[in-house]
């Protein structure tokens, strides 16, 4: 299966050495090595107000301690439920601090998620905010679900800068939850409370996990992709030889994505933080506030989604921006499309390049060269140390030559431990390290890789991964409801988006809207079907089990159609 000399060497990036070694240690001491060389520059812009390598080590120093005091140890496993502020990266680097596991927790996840995650990671102690769209719902946890213990609710006025805290707190006073006093319940300041002195465990840079990513995986239950400090600091370790010419210490880095997601995680924080760049940490992607942040923070490294880059694109005020400081721009999360890619580079003189990852990967596998060639429609070459194969669909030991299309399968020092309690999906999905990923692709002659199809039963909608299962599991609690199928369609905007086939019971009637109405508290926004349609029957197997390809040709019939 291995290579000698696998066909991308010969057409690296020149400067990049494939076989490099990458220097892998614990995630805190990155940060406190930054921390020592850096300690005065940027490490955090959050709406204006900034914060220093030295004072944010010390913050995870004391947020450290405080998860001791709680009783925090090796292996617990804490919740992070987080839009995208200093606590964010804070409380990631105090849990890795004192070899705690972090769970990734989306902040738009409604109850039946959050449960969900919650029994299925064993989480003791949640992070969150004092928001009402937010604390309520974690809140629930406490009594809904079996190993959540504490809560730690963090105020958003604290973070931000002093005029607009006080604003916040007076003129967005219906924002702010009500925080009962609990003794499950922990104020972020009394968290802090501490002599700032942790005792830092001591780290298995492949045995104990750092994160557990949730990824749906094939099957579209989700699974915890079980990633190893080693895994996490190989990625960065990745990233920062693949950006040539970067300089540390003197680097800008927009987090508009967030944090909770993998591409995030690695692209931004832990690669900032290596590399002693400043954050600069938006809550939510709005493109006025994206555009405005560009215009006046000028950020050097631009990592985003297809979706980013097309609404600037199309930003009707786009020439009263300056985003010519970017020097990096990075796409993933979803495939990008050409005219999209042609016109960013066009508009802003900044090289956008596509790369290829996965939740299971930490997430980084590929990407285009910074500099040199770039292929119309590929996902790049692998990135350094890590090596793909493309494998037959029908015989899946059977490695196939280049321009031939199978299943990727990735080998590399980013890859997974395997899936928390999910020992037979571990046990397919890893085969003597290498992950199959379940995506259809081929490599060319050059080593450059190029993806054709999925496998796996997935939707990616502006860069999540949508599962249609859980849709069509939210759907079927309506008791009008008697089959149920989601399929993605193209759409313009965010690539791909859910559709819902419904069939109805007997005598049973229910509009568009009312089941949009219906789904509303049960799944997130990215997951509600842009369009619904009813249907007398749907499409079965021999065996009667519902079946989407046919539903999946009518459409793609339908948009292939030219227009009367």
């Amino acid at each position: 299966m291995e290579q000698s000399t696998p066909a991308w060497v010969a057409h690296y990036p020149q400067s990049i050495d494939w076989q490099a070694p990458l220097e892998r240690q614990p995630l805190y001491q990155t940060l406190e090595q930054t921390a020592s060389n850096y300690r005065d520059h940027p490490a955090i812009d959050f709406l204006g107000r900034k914060l220093n390598y030295g004072e944010l080590f010390e913050q995870v120093n004391h947020a450290a301690k405080g998860l001791q005091l709680l009783g925090v140890k090796p292996g617990t496993r804490i919740g992070l439920c987080l839009p995208n502020t200093p606590y964010s990266v804070i409380c990631y680097y105090a849990a890795l601090c004192v070899g705690a596991t972090v769970v990734n927790y989306n902040p738009l996840y409604v109850e039946r998620e959050l449960a969900f995650q919650v029994d299925d990671s064993g989480t003791e102690i949640m992070v969150t905010m004092d928001l009402e769209a937010l604390y309520p719902k974690v809140a629930a946890m406490l009594s809904r679900t079996e190993s959540l213990k504490k809560i730690v609710v963090c105020k958003m006025a604290a973070v931000l800068p002093s005029v607009k805290g006080v604003l916040f707190s007076v003129l967005k006073r219906k924002d702010i939850a009500s925080i009962e006093k609990s003794d499950a319940v922990v104020r972020f300041e009394d968290l802090m409370n501490n002599d700032g002195d942790p005792t830092p465990a001591e780290v298995d840079l492949d045995e104990g996990i750092a994160v557990l990513q949730y990824t749906g995986g094939t099957t579209g239950q989700p699974k915890g992709a079980m990633l190893t400090q080693g895994n996490l600091s190989a990625n960065v370790a990745q990233m920062t030889l693949w950006f040539i010419g970067l300089r540390p210490g003197e680097e800008k880095v927009l987090g508009v994505l967030p944090l909770f997601h993998v591409f995030a995680m690695t692209c931004v924080m832990n690669f900032a933080v290596a590399s002693g760049a400043e954050m600069i940490l938006l809550p939510r992607y709005e493109l006025e506030q994206t555009l405005k942040t560009l215009h006046k923070t000028h950020p050097t490294l631009f990592p985003a989604v297809p979706t980013i880059y097309t609404s600037i694109n199309q930003a009707p005020t786009l020439s009263k921006y300056d985003l010519s400081s970017i020097r990096y721009c990075v796409s993933g999360g979803a495939p990008l499309p050409l005219e999209v890619k042609n016109t960013f580079e066009k508009l802003t003189k900044c090289r956008l390049v596509e790369g290829y990852g996965l939740s299971e990967t930490a997430p980084v596998a590929t990407c285009n060269a910074m500099v040199g060639v770039n292929k119309e429609g590929s996902i790049g070459l692998p990135v350094p140390r890590t090596e793909l194969s493309i494998h037959a669909l029908e015989e899946p030991q059977n490695a196939l030559p280049s321009g031939e299309r199978g299943e990727v399968w990735i080998k590399g020092p980013q890859v997974m431990k395997g899936y928390w309690n999910r020992e037979q999906e571990t046990a397919d999905s890893l085969q003597n390290g290498w992950f199959r990923t379940g995506d259809v692709g081929y490599m060319d002659e050059e080593g450059h890789f190029f993806l054709v199809d999925r496998i796996k039963d997935l939707i990616l909608c502006g860069g999540y991964n949508v599962y249609p299962r859980m849709i069509e599991e939210a759907v079927y609690l309506h008791p009008a409801v008697a089959e149920v199928t989601v399929i993605g369609i193209d759409d313009a905007y965010r690539g791909q988006s859910p559709k819902a086939f419904i069939k109805l019971k007997e005598g049973a009637s229910v509009t568009e809207d009312e089941m949009q109405a219906f789904l509303a508290d049960k799944i997130s926004k990215i997951e509600m079907p842009s369009t619904i349609e009813f249907r007398d029957e749907l499409p079965k197997t021999i065996i009667g089990k519902l079946s989407k390809k046919e539903l999946v040709a009518e459409e793609t019939m339908r948009t292939s159609e030219p227009s009367a």
